[in-house]
């Protein structure tokens, strides 16, 4: 017997700024523009998405994407092994890590292990 189950996915939208992209250089600016437009990018995308519903926004201005050792990162790994999230989205690949084999470990391995969807929307 077929039985159509409607999942909702419970997504953290990621977004991340290195100093190295610039535009944090005001220290009046709370968070850059580019992680603002990552942002609403990212909510634009999903407003019309009745299958994921945003939990958390995790937030890496100033970190680089060359290693995974950043605070909003790690919280978002905490929130996936607590089964909070079971869906990370992002701008495009770039923003979730700059190093291919890494971001493969987490987008290819750890990921589909632990059940995870995965969207980068450019």
């Amino acid at each position: 017997m077929y039985q159509n189950i409607n999942k909702i996915y419970h997504a953290a939208i990621y977004v991340r700024l290195s100093k190295e992209d610039g535009d944090i250089s005001s220290s009046a600016k709370l968070e850059s523009n580019s992680i603002s437009n990552q942002k609403a990018l990212i909510l634009d995308f999903l407003k019309d998405k009745k299958d994921i519903e945003v939990v958390s926004v995790r937030v890496d201005d100033g970190y680089a994407g060359s290693n995974f050792d950043r605070p909003a990162f790690q919280a978002m790994l905490e929130d996936i092994r607590r089964g909070i999230v079971d869906c990370v989205v992002v701008k495009d690949l770039s923003r979730f890590g700059r190093e291919y084999i890494d971001s493969g470990k987490y987008i290819e391995r750890l990921f589909p292990a632990l059940g995870v969807r995965f969207i980068a929307i450019n």
